[in-house]
């Protein structure tokens, strides 16, 4: 049974592009726009993977994955953070923290690789 893999980015170019990438390496993926429906998606469709975007209308992509961390019904899910933003590192040290981060422009391997490490781990 594929891994799925539930993708959240308010540029709807970058879900299509990610999805095409992650179908076409066997996952099944969705996505969402924003984080205002994140909770009840993971729990209608337990996904095994996030990729969360850093920024995020409403509340943003560091909350959220906060918000995911912290609760102990999903505090073991992955999640990959991804911004264009260099900064974003520092987010892996703080309470709460992504389980890797993504760098917008990001190529097809480093992608793949993130995802295919943190399903494995």
């Amino acid at each position: 049974m594929a891994k799925k893999i539930l993708i959240v980015d308010n540029n709807t170019l970058m879900i299509e592009v990610m999805t095409y990438i992650l179908i076409n390496n066997g996952y099944e993926v969705f996505a969402i726009s924003s984080g205002s429906k994140i909770f009840e998606l993971i729990k209608k469709e337990h996904p095994d993977l996030i990729i969360l975007d850093a920024v995020l209308p409403g509340i943003n992509g560091k909350e959220i994955c906060q918000l995911i961390k912290l609760n102990k019904s999903t505090q073991n899910l992955p999640v990959i953070m991804c911004s264009g933003d260099e900064s974003i590192d520092e987010s892996l040290n703080e309470k709460g923290a992504p389980d890797d981060v993504l760098h917008k422009p990001f190529d097809i391997n480093s992608l793949i690789k993130k995802v295919n490490y943190q399903l494995v781990a």
